[in-house]
């Protein structure tokens, strides 16, 4: 009797656990107040393919103090810089062990992203008396990049998944393009693009013009990014 019910057993549990699909949400990523959901799908044994959504409301800049030391520059003001940001992720996962969409994984992948920042530069509009101003530049940067993670899927539970991104990188380029309109003097130009010119954003490019109906900055140049430890919670179907 044991012998009959001991594989319709193992055939019930492998069908609870199992599924091609893996729905998860990656938690550690609010702590940088993102949203990002993966959706995984078996291919075979031991490849899967994901596709991942990340997108973080426009507001105050995450890891001020990061960012300052990187930019190096008293005009950009970075209390009131505004930054907000999409992703797409399409990867292919690699599991080295343990089977289907479980164990370690190695997971080259590809990255489309887009910034949506308000800049404040800080220029003079006047010595006498002094006045000073801030110009923010509104607009977009875009990259596209490639990459590689590591990381360790868990099956816990019956459809519960844990997916513990260890570490990532990626690289590529970018273009942005932003903007400020306003009317400015020609005294106010001159100190405005003065100020743009100081800014050093090494690797990147600024290109930057001003006028009397405001300025445009352009950039132009490498993309790098880190995907640090990360933990997803998924249901598996």
């Amino acid at each position: 009797m044991l012998a009959i019910c001991l594989p319709l057993l193992q055939a019930n549990a492998q069908k609870l656990i199992g599924g091609k699909n893996i729905i998860k949400w990656n938690v550690g990523s609010m702590a940088a107040r993102n949203l990002h959901f993966t959706y995984e799908r078996s291919i075979t044994k031991n490849i899967s393919f994901s596709l991942s959504y990340r997108t973080m409301s426009k507001g105050a800049l995450p890891f001020k103090d990061q960012f300052q030391e990187a930019i190096n520059s008293n005009d950009i003001n970075l209390n009131n810089f505004q930054i907000g940001n999409t992703a797409i992720t399409p990867e292919l996962r690699i599991y080295l062990s343990m089977g289907r969409m479980k164990g370690f994984y190695i997971a080259p992948y590809a990255r489309f992203a887009t910034f949506d920042l308000g800049a404040p530069i800080k220029y003079t509009a006047s010595t006498s008396p002094l006045i000073e101003k801030e110009a923010v530049f509104n607009g977009k940067i875009k990259s596209t990049s490639a990459g590689l993670m590591i990381g360790y899927q868990f099956q816990i539970l019956t459809k519960l998944v844990l997916d513990f991104q260890i570490i990532g990188g990626h690289y590529g380029t970018s273009k942005g393009d932003l903007n400020f309109a306003s009317t400015l003097t020609p005294f106010e130009q001159t100190e405005l693009k003065k100020n743009l010119d100081e800014i050093d954003p090494k690797p990147f490019k600024f290109t930057s013009t001003v006028n009397a109906a405001g300025a445009q900055i352009k950039s132009d140049g490498p993309w790098a990014g880190i995907r640090a430890v990360n933990i997803g919670i998924g249901f598996r179907f």
